[in-house]
């Protein structure tokens, strides 16, 4: 299991629009994943919206969160 500022592996994903986006998109800048099980469930909300609140602390920080949600259930997240 990675640690806390180690590098991921390269990836790319649908997101909730359907396009693509690669991690050798986001070559220089700062990257946070985060992992959730199922979109639009309290615990995820709650795991977006701490993040949210920490907006001002991460900066220009991108926040990348995944799972295994269809990209149309994500779009409803979003």
């Amino acid at each position: 299991m990675p640690s806390s500022g180690d590098r991921a592996p390269e990836f790319s994903l649908l997101d909730q629009r359907g396009d693509t986006t690669k991690l050798t998109d986001l070559a220089g800048r700062k990257v946070l994943l985060y992992f959730y099980p199922k979109a639009d469930t309290p615990g995820c909300t709650t795991q977006a919206c701490g993040l949210r609140d920490i907006a001002a602390e991460i900066g220009d920080t991108v926040v990348l969160g995944i799972s295994p949600d269809k990209p149309a259930r994500l779009a409803k997240f979003d």
